[in-house]
């Protein structure tokens, strides 16, 4: 997909208009702007603590991958209450970070409904991997959170910041998304060990989910990518695992090296590939065998 292609499907898939949010700091639902940092944040008044710890998570890995990467996006951050929600982005569900245009990451400051839907049934679970859950996602109150994961999520977000603003010309979408799972393995494995397990016993969790699902090849779901994001985020859900399951393996395989030949291997156009072509130059050319066995054993 062409980068101007790919910049409104990234707009289409998250119901945003591309102007929304410009001046709304200074709306009804203002935002207090935290001063200190290398990138502008405007966060809700009443979380500055969630403010600052995102912040910094956000230049740590921004730090880190300035050192393999050779670039820094701008940034815009808005950490943001659920009254202010509908004020900085036309994104329906709160909880979901994303990119408002390719500057701006918006994410949430409060638990939610949407992060209380992924909460593991442990009573599904063996005991085994009910500690670990508990250990990475547990609450002071004895509950579980799914915050640590989205924020993780956030990482993500962040690595396609990257991939837009450069740009990088993946020729396919499943390759952009797999990237943006590199770049957060490759941070946590690397300087955050302690969100590396919590993404570890998300990973185990989930692959005990049902996977009765729609859609479950790359090919459907380079044809159906907006239907699936926009009406079927279980089914989209069950991808970003697989994905980020790929990106620990790779990593172990390949090491942080992985991620410096993703980015600099697409960052001229290759013209049209087929999957034979493209399954082909991803081995050595391009990336790692590891990232060609995604398509070869999906």
């Amino acid at each position: 997909m062409r980068m101007k292609h790919w910049m409104t499907f990234v707009a289409l898939v998250l119901c945003i208009d591309p102007a929304s949010g410009q001046n709304a700091e200074q709306g009804v639902n203002a935002l207090q702007r935290l001063d200190g940092f290398s990138f502008t944040v405007l966060y809700n008044a009443d979380h500055e603590e969630r403010a600052h710890a995102m912040t910094q998570l956000c230049e740590r890995t921004m730090v880190y991958m300035d050192g393999r990467l050779d670039f820094i996006p701008a940034l815009q951050l808005k950490v943001l209450a659920q009254v202010d929600w509908s004020a900085h982005t036309a994104f329906p569900v709160y909880g979901m970070p994303h990119p408002v245009r390719d500057t701006t990451l918006v994410l949430a400051a409060e638990d939610n409904d949407f992060w209380r839907s992924f909460v593991p049934d442990t009573a599904q679970l063996p005991e085994d991997l009910v500690i670990q859950v508990r250990n990475a996602y547990g609450t002071p109150d004895g509950g579980l959170s799914m915050q640590p994961f989205f924020d993780l999520l956030v990482l993500h977000e962040l690595a396609h910041l990257y991939h837009l603003q450069r740009p990088v010309d993946f020729p396919r979408l499943w390759l952009g998304e797999l990237f943006a799972n590199v770049f957060l393995h490759t941070f946590i494995a690397a300087e955050r060990p302690d969100r590396f397990r919590r993404s570890r016993s998300f990973r185990a969790w989930w692959s005990r989910v049902a996977q009765d699902f729609q859609f479950t090849t790359l090919p459907e779901l380079e044809a159906n990518y907006e239907l699936i994001a926009s009406q079927h985020p279980t089914n989209y859900g069950w991808y970003q695992c697989r994905w980020h399951s790929t990106a620990a393996s790779i990593y172990d395989r390949g090491g942080a090296i992985v991620l410096r030949k993703f980015w600099e291997g697409f960052r001229l156009p290759n013209g049209e590939l087929d999957d034979a072509a493209l399954a082909e130059l991803l081995p050595h050319e391009k990336v790692h065998p590891s990232v060609a066995e995604v398509m070869t054993k999906w």
